[in-house]
C-alpha cells in the first residue's frame, strides 16, 4: 500500500492562503486517481477527518474549491497535514475507511462512529408472561430472547411501546406476581383490583390480575415473536387498516396518531431487515478486481469479512484458499442470532454496498466451485 505525506506550515492558526496553494500544487503534482484513504490531520496530529474515493487526486482537490462555510473548508483550515494511502480497490478504500473511523474517531466525522452504547436490543423475558424491554447489551445469563441490534433507543422503545399496547402485553415490573384467569389460587382473602391503568384502559391483558387465561397471553407473546423475527406483519397490517377506517370515517385526528404509531412499527422493521438480509445472505467468497491487476478475494460470513487474501494465481493458491473456506466458512457458530457490537457497523457497510450494487452478489455464485 503506498503512502504520500504533505505537510503544512505549524502554528495555531488558520491556514494561509499560501499555504493551501502550497498544498494543492503537491497533491496535483503527486496524487493519483485510483483508490484510497485520505486523514487530515491538526498539527499536533490529532485526526480531524477520514474519508475515501475512487479517485484520490480527483477527491483531495475538490476541498479547494469548497465554498468557505462548506465542511471540507473548515477541515482545510484547521489541518496541517494530508496523509493518504491507496487501495486495491473502492471496496477496500470503503473497510480502511471505516477501521481508521473506529481507531481515531476523527471529529468531523459523523457517521460510522457509533459504538456500542449507541446500539440497543428488544429483550423478550422469560418466565410465565413474558415482556418486551429495550437494553442496551444482548446477554445469555438469564436465557430471554434478543433481537436487534437497532440504533436509536429512544425511537426503539416508542416502536415498543406500540408494539405493547397493540398486543396487550404487559410492561410493568419483572417481578410483578402474575395470576392468570384459568390457574387456580387456594386463598383468596379479597377481591383482586387492577392497580394498572394499561388494563383498565385496555391496552394490556393483566396477566397480574387474572384478565386472561395463560394460553390467551402466550398467543399474542408468539406474535410478538414472529413481528420481531421477521415472520408476520399482523400488527402493521392492524394499525394501517385501523387508520384507513379512521379516514374513511373523517376521524382524521385519530388516523393521524395511527400514522404516526404506524411508521414507528415501520420503522423498527426496516432495521431489522437491514441486519437479517446482512446476517443471513451475506456468507461467501467475493473476489474484487484490484487496481492493476492487485485483486483480492474476501471471506464474508454473515456480513462481516472474516479473512483477505489475494487473488489465486495458481492451484496450489487455489487449494490453499478452499482450505480457508471451509475454515471460515464450514463451523456452525455458536449464537447464530448473535452480532457482537463492535462488529455492527461493518454488518451495515457490507449490507450497504451489495443493495447499491446487487450484480456484485451474483460474482458470489462461484463459491460451491471454488470450495468443492
Amino acid at each position: 500500500m503506498a503512502r504520500r505525506r504533505k505537510l503544512l506550515a505549524s502554528g495555531n492558526r488558520p491556514s494561509t492562503e499560501d499555504e493551501l496553494k502550497s498544498l494543492r500544487t503537491l497533491v496535483r503534482a503527486e496524487a493519483v486517481d485510483r483508490p484510497g484513504v485520505y486523514r487530515m490531520l491538526a498539527e499536533d496530529g490529532e485526526v480531524l477527518y477520514v474519508g475515501k474515493s475512487k479517485r484520490v487526486r480527483t477527491r483531495l482537490l475538490s476541498y479547494f474549491r469548497c465554498d468557505a462555510e462548506d465542511k471540507g473548508a473548515r477541515i482545510l483550515r484547521e489541518a496541517r497535514r494530508i496523509e493518504w494511502d491507496y487501495t486495491p480497490s473502492e471496496f477496500a478504500a470503503l473497510l480502511t475507511e471505516l477501521k481508521h473511523i473506529k481507531r481515531w474517531r476523527p471529529r468531523f466525522n459523523v457517521a460510522m462512529k457509533r459504538d456500542a452504547r449507541n446500539f440497543c436490543f428488544i429483550k423478550l423475558t422469560r418466565g410465565p408472561a413474558p415482556r418486551l424491554a429495550v437494553v442496551r447489551g444482548a446477554g445469555s445469563e438469564d436465557g430471554g430472547s434478543y433481537y436487534g441490534p437497532f440504533w436509536g433507543a429512544s425511537r426503539v422503545d416508542e416502536a415498543v411501546r406500540e408494539l405493547n399496547d397493540l398486543l396487550g402485553l404487559r410492561d410493568c415490573a419483572q417481578d410483578t406476581r402474575i395470576h392468570f384467569s384459568d390457574q387456580p389460587e387456594l386463598f383468596q382473602l379479597a377481591p383482586r383490583t387492577p392497580g394498572c391503568i394499561r388494563y383498565e384502559v385496555r391496552k394490556c391483558l393483566g396477566p397480574c390480575v387474572a384478565g386472561c387465561a395463560a394460553h390467551e397471553y402466550a398467543e399474542r407473546v408468539g406474535h410478538a415473536r414472529a413481528f420481531l423475527e421477521g415472520a408476520d406483519d399482523g400488527p402493521i397490517e392492524r394499525l394501517r387498516a385501523e387508520m384507513l377506517a379512521c379516514s374513511e370515517r373523517l376521524e382524521f385526528e385519530r388516523a393521524g396518531m395511527l400514522r404516526d404509531k404506524l411508521g414507528r412499527l415501520e420503522r423498527l422493521k426496516d432495521q431489522f431487515i437491514r441486519f437479517r438480509f446482512a446476517v443471513e445472505t451475506l456468507s461467501f467468497l467475493y473476489t474484487v478486481p484490484g487496481h492493476e491487476g492487485d485483486d483480492r478475494v474476501y471471506l464474508v460470513r454473515r456480513g462481516r469479512v472474516r479473512a483477505e487474501e489475494p487473488a489465486p494465481r495458481c492451484e496450489a493458491d487455489q487449494l490453499r484458499l478452499a482450505e480457508m473456506a471451509a475454515a471460515v466458512l464450514g463451523p456452525a457458530e455458536r449464537d447464530p442470532a448473535a452480532v457482537p457490537s463492535h462488529e455492527i457497523d461493518e454488518l451495515l457497510l457490507l449490507s450497504s454496498w451489495f443493495r447499491r450494487f446487487p450484480a456484485e452478489l451474483e460474482r458470489t455464485a462461484g463459491l460451491a466451485a471454488i470450495t468443492a
